[in-house]
């Protein structure tokens, strides 16, 4: 028999003469035994390769032929919008064969929610956040609700795991697993890992039974149309969108949202039909823009990392990127928009605005084309998860045991390495400061835990991130958006003219108390800020950018302009050596440069542990030192780092980071800091570089 053949005979049915394909893609075939067999896997393709179809119709299968009743399917997603454009595509798949879906997020209605509860579905589509409110809600019985509960499919998986969010999901399965007194299938889907096994493992935790990761053959950079050009600035991008591909749907990301707002208004003011979309933008706007979009045939959509997932705005002729994305997977995640149609090739159009993103994106071609995908990294020492996870396990359960709130949670890879006296030191400090109280050995929310995460039904409580300092824009009662409380910062007497939406909005009035801020259009181009944290770049794209430097002669992936840029870099560089790191003493200038290609955190590591010299200031690529430095005295420095390699990197001001961190009141000092120290680490970099041998080069015109 074949795979197909095992499935239930009315999905059978339905996939041939209802769904009307002809053939199952390699994913979907694969996917059928493994998962009818129950193990846990990690399903891997490109994007719109038929991921969620590979996961749910064998799921479905299992319903069928197992007779499951009740709740027995969630479907995890990390935004909203994916779930909405997923609940209509399985809610069809299971009217079929008799079954149904709902969805429940924060948007979802109070009504809708009721009727769920009473009518309950075979499948719910929901994020983590609305499912820890779901668990801790006393307006339904999660004990009934849960107690069906069989298979948990985690969709854009790599988006959970490389961060906290991670932690808190892996924590509800736990728990969920509890409540149901049965392992749950565990399956995560994905377009861009690279490090499936360890994901896996991640995945699956300490669960029983086996696991397995299915990625078929996929499309390699033959088969995709990739093009690199220099263009210099913002007005000459806007330009050449405008006049490239015309007639044709561009998708335009940027990684920045001031950013994406600029170009729109520059293709608008070029008569270019062009929408926005960002996470500032409200709910209703986004909405808007990616229906009209969708229907629309010669236009323009500037996004930003919100349309990277997969949510459909239709079919796609061409996605062009602003400069470049942090990692080679959001870039894959990108490219994967595009190439849907029979016949079309996967496409994308890298336009750099400055040398640097023009050597940015030239490495991360480079990663791409040899077949480099970053591991994804969970990261390290929980600590403030661990303290969210306790406070909402005495409100699901009406107060906990002191010490029996571990039998919840203790399975979770990222708590089970924490040490004993540890977890006990988070639960002691809680109780100190008032977070927690006890009574005769029971866990409750206390005074100070109420105060500071209560508000709002503890809406607080539930999401493991800390949230910018937003102000809500309205225009008359339609909602624009957010934008950061510093767009309100002007020279005394002027009213800021924000840009959101792609036009410009000056303000009328501002109710700070609120943090409502009330306009009306304008023709004026406006700027709208958002503060946040530059990211670092990994130690494996720096090194790309160092052998793009290194390198001779054209790619024919760039534009004769982004070689001729590239080559003037080259010229400067002409000192570096592929093989060593260079140490570039500029007489000229009285200083020294050790150019690493380490990335920021194994060079700030390098900073903190070097004795003897100490650098002056240090980014991504290199180390500097004011004055002169002799070639012995950095010898000896490396030659320590060396022989006691740091493990955990500097904070620079453990204070305002720490505050900065959510849940930071419930971590005791010490703690938080360890956790960022380690966070903040690259100890293999560290590693590889020292052992590198050093090149020294006197110039009398080093470029830094």
């Amino acid at each position: 028999m074949t795979a197909f053949e095992h499935l239930h005979p009315a999905v059978q049915h339905h996939i041939v003469n209802s769904l009307g394909w002809r053939v199952l893609r390699p994913l979907q075939e694969q996917s059928i035994d493994p998962l009818l067999g129950g193990q846990h896997a990690i399903l891997l393709a490109p994007t719109a390769g038929g991921k969620t179809e590979a996961a749910f119709l064998p799921v479905l299968s299992k319903m069928l032929s197992e007779n499951w009743t009740g709740l027995s399917v969630l479907y995890l997603c990390p935004i909203r919008a994916l779930l909405n454009n997923l609940h209509s595509r399985l809610s069809h798949y299971s009217a079929l064969v008799g079954r149904n879906c709902a969805v429940w997020h924060g948007d979802v209605t109070q009504s809708d929610k009721r009727r769920f509860l009473n009518d309950v579905a075979d499948c719910l589509l929901t994020t983590p956040e609305s499912l820890e409110v779901m668990l801790v809600s006393k307006r339904s019985d999660k004990d009934s609700l849960f107690k069906s509960l069989r298979v948990v499919i985690v969709d854009e998986i790599h988006s959970f795991a490389g961060d906290d969010r991670g932690w808190h999901l892996l924590s509800l399965l736990e728990r969920l697993t509890k409540i149901a007194g049965r392992e749950l299938q565990r399956i995560g889907l994905s377009a861009t890992i690279g490090n499936p096994k360890d994901l896996l493992v991640w995945l699956s935790g300490q669960c029983e039974g086996s696991g397995t990761v299915i990625e078929p053959e996929g499309t390699g950079p033959n088969h995709c149309d990739v093009q690199l050009d220099f263009v210099g600035n913002i007005e000459n991008a806007a330009l050449v969108i405008s006049r490239l591909h015309r007639g044709e749907k561009r998708l335009v990301f940027t990684d920045s949202r001031s950013q994406a707002e600029q170009i729109a208004a520059r293709l608008r003011r070029l008569g270019v039909s062009t929408f926005v979309s960002h996470s500032s933008l409200s709910a209703e706007e986004r909405r808007r823009a990616e229906e009209a979009f969708s229907a629309g045939s010669d236009c323009v959509i500037v996004a930003t990392s919100t349309l990277e997932l997969g949510v459909d705005v239709g079919d796609l002729d061409r996605v062009i990127q602003i400069d470049a994305p942090a990692t080679v997977s959001s870039f894959l995640q990108r490219m994967g928009r595009s190439g849907r149609r029979s016949g079309t090739t996967r496409n994308f159009l890298f336009l750099a605005t400055s040398r640097q993103t023009l050597l940015r994106s030239a490495a991360l071609i480079e990663l791409w084309a040899h077949g480099y995908i970053e591991p994804v990294q969970p990261p390290p020492a929980p600590y403030h998860v661990l303290a969210q996870q306790i406070m909402a396990l005495a409100l699901q359960e009406g107060g906990i045991g002191r010490f029996t709130w571990w039998n919840w949670i203790g399975r979770m890879p990222g708590f089970s390495v924490l040490q004993e006296p540890d977890r006990e030191a988070v639960v002691v400090y809680m109780l100190e400061k008032g977070v927690l109280a006890e009574d005769q050995g029971i866990l409750w929310l206390g005074k100070e835990g109420e105060n500071e995460f209560g508000r709002k039904n503890f809406m607080e409580l539930f999401s493991v991130f800390q949230t910018p300092p937003l102000f809500s824009v309205r225009h008359g009662q339609t909602d624009l958006g957010e934008v950061h409380e510093s767009s309100f910062l002007v020279r005394g007497g002027e009213k800021p003219v924000l840009l959101l939406a792609g036009r410009g909005w000056v303000t009328t009035t501002i109710d700070w108390a609120k943090r409502i801020a009330y306009v009306q259009p304008t023709e004026e181009i406006g700027r709208s800020r958002w503060i946040g944290y530059g990211q670092p770049l990994s130690f494996a794209y720096c090194q790309a950018i160092k052998r793009i430097l290194c390198a001779d002669g054209a790619s024919p992936r760039l534009s004769r302009r982004a070689t001729a840029e590239i080559d003037v870099s080259r010229a400067e560089f002409a000192w570096l050596s592929p093989e060593c790191t260079s140490f570039v003493a500029d007489a000229a200038r009285g200083s020294c440069s050790w150019w690493t290609f380490a990335g920021l955190r194994a060079n700030a590591m390098l900073a903190q542990a070097f004795q003897g010299v100490k650098p002056s200031s240090f980014d991504n690529l290199c180390l500097r030192f004011d004055g002169a430095v002799q070639p012995r005295e950095l010898e000896d420095a490396i030659a320590g780092v060396r022989n006691v390699p740091p493990t955990t990197a500097p904070v620079f001001d453990y204070g305002r980071v720490v505050e900065e961190l959510k849940f930071s009141a419930c971590v005791p000092r010490r703690l938080a800091e360890h956790m960022l120290a380690l966070r903040l680490a690259d100890a293999s970099a560290v590693i590889d570089v020292v052992g590198q041998p050093v090149r020294f080069v006197r110039t009398n015109q080093a470029k830094s």
